[in-house]
């Protein structure tokens, strides 16, 4: 299975792929794939976090829509909570997203969290990897479980964290380390109006307490998907980011890669074996996934 004929093979070929990441991860073959899709990105990645109940899985279906509308493709992991009893995705996000499923240029993967604090699920990352190959947009929504959801900044290029007026969200965000995840806060259902500009006014105070990135002033948005307000200025804002940090993605990506080099030998091997590893580093256009398979190899010796 190659990049290429993935390219060809619509969502089919796809789902296949990522059924072979998570039954085969170490193979060869996976190895190898996941390596040419590292090389050659081409989606912005955005990742979608916020409290549970504040409206995420509606705020994406009103992107996506908008996304579609501009001719832009678009993949979708959603990270659920898992089941106690089969380890599977519990809510089955992709049954709550109105996507039309003969549509070619959306694709929609449901993950379970498992036994992850992070709000992501395990096989996120060679998900994500493998749709920024093949998308525009690639959209990650966390599993919804309040200040743990940090994880999302190791894989989006731009993060969201999503507010609800009148649910104490505002407050948690300020006494919370989450102040500092984010990119972009949406205020969701700007319809309570006046809650909405509270909860808004509350985030801004917070924020201007805090440092920003590389100049990036984080702009606090209301949006509501009932009435259909505030997606066009949001997805502009998600646009003028991904501007923004152009000089710094390729940088920032490599960071990322290997910070999940450096997670992959700790979750396999332990403390000990990356103390064994040496420098997990990702020197010229190495990529974190060929790195594991040298890594492991010389571990398992």
């Amino acid at each position: 299975m190659t990049l290429d004929g993935l390219k060809g093979g619509g969502k089919a070929a796809l789902a296949r792929a990522l059924a072979q990441i998570e039954a085969k991860p170490e193979a060869p073959e996976t190895v190898a794939l996941l390596a040419e899709a590292y090389r050659q990105p081409r989606a912005h990645v955005v990742g979608i976090t916020g409290p549970p109940g504040v409206g995420k899985s509606t705020l994406l279906n009103a992107l996506i829509t908008g996304w579609r509308q501009r001719g832009r493709t678009v993949g979708v992991i959603a990270v659920d909570p898992s089941s106690r009893r089969s380890g599977g995705a519990l809510l089955g996000d992709r049954t709550r997203l109105s996507t039309d499923p003969e549509d070619q240029g959306i694709f929609v993967r449901s993950m379970a969290a498992r036994d992850r604090l992070g709000g992501l699920a395990e096989l996120t990352v060679g998900a994500m990897v493998l749709m920024r190959a093949l998308y525009d947009v690639v959209l990650i929504e966390t599993v919804g479980v309040g200040q743990s959801e940090t994880d999302v900044v190791r894989v989006a290029d731009t993060v969201i964290f999503c507010v609800q007026p009148g649910s104490g969200d505002s407050l948690q965000f300020m006494k919370a380390g989450i102040a500092e995840i984010p990119h972009i806060v949406l205020v969701t259902k700007a319809d309570m109006e006046r809650e909405a500009r509270r909860a808004r006014a509350d985030v801004e105070g917070a924020l201007s307490l805090s440092e920003q990135e590389g100049g990036w002033e984080i702009p606090v948005l209301l949006v509501s998907s009932m009435r259909g307000e505030g997606l066009d200025e949001a997805i502009e804002t998600i646009d003028a980011h991904a501007q923004a940090q152009q000089p710094l993605r390729e940088a920032r990506r490599r960071t990322q890669g290997e910070d999940w080099l450096l997670e992959f030998v700790r979750e396999r091997f332990g403390r000990d074996g990356v103390r064994r590893a040496g420098a997990l580093t990702l020197p010229g256009d190495a990529d974190p996934f060929s790195r594991l398979a040298e890594v492991a190899a010389g571990l398992s010796r």
